[in-house]
């Protein structure tokens, strides 16, 4: 069974096999038309010429009848011409007058029972078609015959009936293409509105729940469609929404009870048990601020009137990290443009985005080492350390929420390149990594540079 994947080209081979059914059927009624017509024409001209016939018979006072034709009937009824014959016959049957050379009838089957009727008679080897018509004279009636020969019949008929259909062929030919050109114009044109909701139905994400198909150009038929994925995105939106605020409520209630906690720990005795639990409590809050992160982001709308300098934002991170980076025996660079580099953007996102890739940073490079921060003036900033580097098949998976290579290693939560994937999202922005020579990883945040 022939399966259509495209609803235009479905509705147009549909039609054209319609226009093809139909294009035979009518072909058919103007063939049966066109004959009724022509034997239609040919009764009536029978019929005049019986009567024709008729107006040239006169009644003898002896009582009998006289056939008088002039000379162009004569030449009309010839047996040289053969075309057309006549013959007048008594009630009794006797033939009266006839064109034939044998003096017989055209129709000797004549019933003779209504006034005018239309007769068919093979003689030889060929056929006459005519009329019978009564006529009384002097008192007698008498049945004038008037036939054609078939096999002479009007050269201009006989062309249109044979060629009919050849005809008709050439015109519905053009006709379907141009009907076929007209469909296609035509359903491209309502199927317009369906087109037009796919392309807004692709910009549908968790990231922009908000959107929705319209309905008011869309065709009768699929509206529910439509309506019922509308009504389906509502739940989903209402879905995203319930997860998000959970998140933020969720890591709100846990602040107060880590607070605590952190009081409570300062009034351990044991400085090693505390110390630990301390580290265990800061991770906890990590945690939390991030998620508190994610939460705020799901929701977070970009200005697009707002811009941000790159420079001032990355060396705002470059300094808030550094004590971080000295403590652990690692140095912090700001290298690139000096000049302000203005993008397109909301300033803590990017400040949040860049924090994120240099705290990764700062915890893969080794001790001893640098992480470097490079500001471009096309509106690239990047963030490269000398640590282990990231392999080819996981640079698709780091950027996962709660994605970590090793699970069992303290002080990774597997969400802070998430976060800096979904800044990148909302600020139109691209995030890639790239390894470098001999060791070590460079992220790279590229932006939309500002012309000022």
């Amino acid at each position: 069974m022939l399966r259509f994947k495209s609803i235009l080209s479905r509705i147009v081979v549909l039609h054209v096999v319609a226009v093809v059914i139909t294009s035979v059927f009518m072909s058919l009624a103007l063939s049966w038309l066109l004959n009724y017509a022509t034997n239609n024409i040919h009764n009536e001209a029978m019929q005049e010429q019986a009567v024709s016939v008729g107006e040239h018979l006169t009644a003898q006072p002896d009582g009998h009848l006289e056939l008088d034709l002039p000379q162009d009937l004569l030449g009309l009824y010839s047996q040289a011409y053969g075309r057309y014959s006549y013959a007048v016959i008594d009630d009794h049957g006797r033939v009266l007058f006839s064109s034939l050379r044998d003096n017989a009838a055209l129709f000797p089957a004549d019933a003779r029972s209504s006034d005018v009727e239309f007769l068919q008679q093979r003689l030889g080897d060929a056929t006459v078609s005519g009329a019978s018509v009564r006529k009384t004279i002097g008192g007698q009636s008498v049945w004038i015959q008037a036939g054609e020969d078939l096999a002479n019949r009007d050269v201009l008929i006989d062309d249109i009936v044979a060629d009919f259909y050849r005809d008709v062929g050439w015109i519905t030919l053009p006709i379907l293409m141009v009907l076929l050109i007209a469909d296609i114009a035509i359903f491209r044109r309502a199927l317009r509105p369906l087109r037009e909701a796919s392309e807004i139905a692709s910009d549908i994400g968790p990231t922009r729940t908000d959107v929705r198909l319209p309905t008011d150009e869309i065709p009768r038929e699929v509206r529910p469609l439509v309506s019922a994925i509308n009504l389906a995105l509502d739940r989903l939106e209402q879905g995203f929404r319930i997860q998000r605020d959970f998140t933020a409520d969720a890591a709100h209630e846990l602040r107060t009870p880590l607070s605590i906690l952190r009081t409570r720990l300062d009034l351990l005795e044991d400085k090693k048990m505390r110390q630990a639990l301390q580290r265990d409590v800061e991770g906890m809050a990590h945690i939390i601020s991030q998620l508190l992160d994610i939460a705020e982001l799901d929701a977070f709308v970009v200005d697009p009137l707002e811009k941000a300098d790159l420079r001032s934002v990355t060396a705002e991170v470059a300094e808030f990290v550094a004590p971080l980076a000295l403590a652990q025996g690692k140095d912090v660079a700001l290298l690139g443009t000096a000049e302000p580099v203005w993008v397109k953007g909301n300033p803590e996102m990017l400040g949040r985005a860049i924090r994120n890739l240099s705290e990764n940073a700062i915890n893969h490079t080794a001790p001893g080492t640098t992480v470097e921060f490079i500001v471009d003036q096309n509106g690239t900033v990047s963030v490269q350390d000398q640590g282990p580097g990231v392999a080819e098949e996981e640079r698709n998976l780091i950027f996962q929420r709660f994605w970590r290579r090793d699970r069992r290693k303290a002080g990774s939560t597997g969400l802070g390149l998430s976060i800096v994937q979904r800044i990148a999202e909302l600020h139109s922005a691209v995030v890639t990594v790239e390894n470098r020579d001999p060791s070590g990883a460079r992220f790279s945040l590229k932006f939309v540079p500002l012309a000022l």
